[in-house]
């Protein structure tokens, strides 16, 4: 299957779908890791070039004043003996005239006196720094095998000329280096596009295209069938895995019309038990999630409705409170009226409690013995507190006799509370510590009452940290 070469608006998009995260093509990365390396590559080669031109340029200037020295040591030689100092004034000023010469002096040794200097000095020339400079002896020989020193050629080159001359060549050394780097960052770009880039996509958007139906439908890229490389490979494997795909969804629906065929046997069967595991299943149920006693939840239906209730309130920034009611001297009660009257109690105690729960969310669960726990999704403590004291009243108005009761005639429960505050959300644990220490307060303070979080004591703004 030929594919399509995809759109700008497939192939590159500018953000990743999942992450958020704006996406670089492979292209562009290597753009700007071949500008980095061309980069680089012209600042050492300007470098390296700088440094050989340089060179170059010094012994250019060594190598002309060489040819000045061998083209008019003898004639100088010559005239110095014959005390021709016109001649001598014109050589000189001959050699100064050569742009790479800055100054040329000739010393004409004379007897029983100083040396005599004749030198000319191009304007602006200063004492060599980085320019060669060369002195030779002249010596003349009138006679044979009479060889005389007659004085001196002294030639130093002008450092200008090389700096002017490094200029020239490093312009020409930095625009071919540039022109080069730039050419071989479009010929590798071009390359990679056109070896890589291009049938990634390809391959991202044939995958894109991929499903159960056309599973059939090979990949093909627009290259060299012959060519083996890892583009092939991926190829191969992509062709691969659809063939496997395929292969697996014909031999599911192969299993599935043979499940079917049995499926219509099977069906009598299972619809003569299919009512009684409904009941069955349903009845289990009833029995995992639900006290059998009271008919309220039980603890394992409490904790899955907790556990809901405090991802709930952090999602949407509310409080959540819990109440904690325990029924008072239940074990009297008990163990003095019998294990009947003792269920028949608690019965009442679970209508009471959950008859005086009025908004939809607000949940009454059984968590242990004589222990009940009531959920508060979106109540704060004011309106936990009113929740908790109209509870209270509506066991104490069940009027159920208790004549064992140090609280009071009849059946009562002690309630402690905590809430978790949106701006201070605590786990469940600490929730259910923080209720569990407020029954404790509130039973020491002699039952039959609602007892709340500790308040922390406020300290005034005089007061030492």
């Amino acid at each position: 299957m030929a594919v399509v070469p995809p759109t700008d608006r497939e192939a590159a998009p500018s953000e990743d779908s999942h992450t958020g995260l704006r996406r670089r093509s492979l292209g562009v990365r290597l753009a700007w890791a071949t500008m980095v390396f061309c980069g680089l590559f012209i600042v050492l080669s300007v470098a390296v070039f700088t440094g050989l031109a340089w060179t170059e340029g010094r012994e250019r200037m060594q190598a002309e004043l060489v040819q000045i020295e061998q083209a008019s040591a003898a004639t100088l030689s010559k005239a110095i003996w014959e005390l021709d100092r016109d001649a001598l004034q014109a050589h000189v000023h001959s050699a100064i005239r050569v742009p790479s010469v800055g100054r040329v002096a000739v010393k004409v040794a004379l007897a029983n006196q100083a040396p005599e200097v004749i030198e000319q000095v191009r304007a602006g020339w200063s004492a060599p720094g980085w320019a060669p400079a060369r002195t030779v002896e002249l010596a003349d020989e009138p006679f044979s095998g009479g060889r005389e020193v007659v004085g001196e050629l002294q030639l130093a080159g002008d450092e200008r000329v090389l700096w002017q001359r490094l200029r020239a060549a490093l312009s020409s050394i930095v625009l071919v280096q540039l022109l080069q780097s730039v050419l071989l960052a479009a010929l590798i770009m071009g390359v990679f596009n056109r070896m890589v880039t291009a049938h990634v996509q390809r391959v991202a958007l044939h995958l894109a295209r991929v499903r159960p139906g056309n599973l059939h439908g090979l990949l093909r890229l627009q290259r060299v069938e012959h060519a083996q490389d890892e583009l092939s490979d991926l190829v191969e494997g992509v062709n691969q895995l659809q063939h496997s795909l395929s292969a697996y969804l014909e031999q599911q629906q192969r299993y599935e019309k043979e499940l079917a065929s049995h499926r219509d046997h099977l069906a009598m069967l299972v619809q003569e038990r299919t009512a009684e595991l409904e009941t069955a299943n349903q009845r289990l149920q009833n029995l995992a999630r639900t006290d059998a006693l009271t008919g309220l939840p039980n603890r394992r239906h409490f904790d899955e409705l907790q556990t809901i209730e405090m991802r709930r309130t952090r999602r949407e920034k509310m409080p959540l409170a819990l109440l904690i009611c325990d029924v008072d001297f239940f074990k009297a009660y008990n163990d003095r009226l019998g294990h009947v009257a003792g269920d028949e109690c608690l019965q009442a105690v679970a209508h009471a409690l959950q008859a005086g729960l009025i908004r939809a969310g607000d949940m009454v669960a059984r968590i242990g013995g004589e222990e009940f726990a009531v959920l508060l999704p979106g109540a704060d403590l004011e309106g936990a507190t009113r929740v908790a004291e109209r509870l209270r009243a509506k066991v104490q108005d069940c009027a159920i006799a208790h004549p064992q009761s140090a609280a009071a005639s009849v059946v009562t429960v002690s309630i402690g509370l905590a809430v978790s505050r949106p701006e201070a959300p605590m786990e469940f644990d600490a929730l259910y510590h923080l209720a569990d220490e407020a029954l404790y307060r509130a039973k020491e303070a002699g039952r039959n009452r609602v007892a709340g979080p500790v308040v922390p004591p406020v300290i005034s703004s005089g007061a030492a940290p």
